[in-house]
């Protein structure tokens, strides 16, 4: 495997399987992946394409806030991290239990 391959094989994180993410899925072929916080489009689109051997239509990119919590007396925060919803071209899929 090439370094490039290898970079993007890095790229996603893992999907997101919630039920906003399913009815998107469902409805408009969208796919939802936590990435990292450094991917840009184009990174994410190549990864998604050399991952699950699909074509990519659309890359929309979110950047989640990590919330501040309470543990005990002292104050945390959870990381920040970002979110990626991935568009397929219509005739795609992904099956997330095959791959």
């Amino acid at each position: 495997m090439s370094l490039e391959k290898n970079k993007l094989a890095n790229v996603l994180l893992a999907p997101i399987v919630s039920e906003k993410s399913t009815i998107a899925a469902e409805e408009s072929n969208r796919f939802v992946f936590k990435v990292q916080k450094i991917a840009t489009k184009l990174e994410i689109k190549k990864a998604v394409e050399l991952m699950f051997d699909v074509d990519v239509d659309t890359v929309q990119v979110l950047n989640v806030k990590g919330k501040v919590k309470r543990f005990g007396q002292t104050l945390g925060k959870r990381s920040d991290w970002k979110k990626a919803y991935v568009k397929l071209k219509p005739g795609q899929d992904i099956d997330f239990a095959s791959a």
